[in-house]
């Protein structure tokens, strides 16, 4: 069973050489790694040549197109290519020889579509960053990762059927977009993997599998510049902000309707009770700017 990996890469030479190791330590060794550059201006590109292995493609862009549109690359690739699998795969991740295997043998043991591991921090190796996904209604729909921030202590070391995962890791069977397509390009960055995994969710043909025993380690935020100091970056709050409202109004329900009203209040009221938010007037402006903007993609 020949696997696609993807990975997105944009300015991502400090994170390559971990996550190319990783690739080349695998014992299941049918896949072609496609490598999608978003047009880094880093030494990204030299690093990725240097490392060469032999069933690489890449893929060099003159421009950033983003995270979803620039994952359609590689998945139509891949399918194109004859893979019977797609994996959607971070390259600021370190991961396990047994990983591709140990996939491969959860989706022929249960039969899921979708598989997704276990994940911990990187530079936290014994707590959790994700171990199952869902939505959460009281959060306007908000994906959640079970376990997060939770030491490790094997608490979650059972499979079992879950109904959402970050592309940060998850193996997709190709019938899974021939099912319900590919990613939505509208979405730059965050919530493309939300909007994929819920419309596969609607759908309902399609089962969705966590698996606990692989040693996977995620350098969280190391690409995607979340974090400005201790606070949300602007450009994780404007992406954050204006992707949730899109994503409700996508769903064309009275429930989303009124989720959707609801997330103006959820948002606004986080601004002021959680410490992740520099509290000055510029920020509370781009929160209310960025959450209007949803209603014009």
């Amino acid at each position: 069973m020949k696997i696609g990996i993807v990975t997105v890469t944009f300015n991502s030479a400090n994170v390559w050489i971990d996550f190319i190791n990783s690739i080349k330590n695998q014992s299941y060794q049918d896949f072609v790694l496609y490598i999608i550059d978003n047009d880094s201006k880093d030494e990204t590109l030299s690093e990725v040549k240097e490392a060469k292995i032999s069933q690489q493609v890449l893929i060099e862009n003159s421009s950033n197109l983003g995270i979803a549109a620039a994952n359609n690359q590689g998945i139509k690739l891949a399918i194109n290519d004859g893979c019977e699998f797609v994996l959607l795969l971070n390259n600021d991740t370190v991961f396990e020889s047994e990983l591709l295997k140990k996939l491969l043998d959860a989706h022929c043991k249960y039969g899921s579509s979708m598989i997704s591991p276990k994940m911990n921090y990187f530079d936290q190796p014994d707590i959790i960053w994700f171990a199952g996904g869902f939505y959460n209604y009281k959060k306007a729909l908000l994906n959640y990762h079970r376990g997060q921030h939770q030491k490790d202590v094997n608490q979650y070391n059972k499979s079992d059927v879950i109904h959402y995962a970050p592309t940060c890791c998850a193996l997709i069977h190709k019938t899974v977009f021939e099912d319900v397509g590919i990613m939505d390009e509208k979405y730059f960055v965050y919530f493309d993997d939300s909007d994929f995994f819920y419309r596969v969710l609607k759908d309902g043909r399609h089962e969705m599998r966590f698996v606990p025993d692989v040693h996977f380690l995620h350098k969280i935020g190391s690409l995607t510049q979340s974090r400005k100091n201790q606070f949300y970056s602007p450009f994780f709050i404007q992406q954050m902000t204006k992707n949730h409202v899109y994503f409700l109004r996508k769903q064309k329900n009275l429930l989303t309707s009124l989720l959707t009203i609801y997330l103006w209040f959820f948002v606004t009221i986080k601004f002021f009770l959680k410490s992740n938010y520099e509290k000055n007037w510029s920020t509370f402006i781009l929160i209310q700017k960025s959450y209007f903007k949803g209603f014009k993609i």
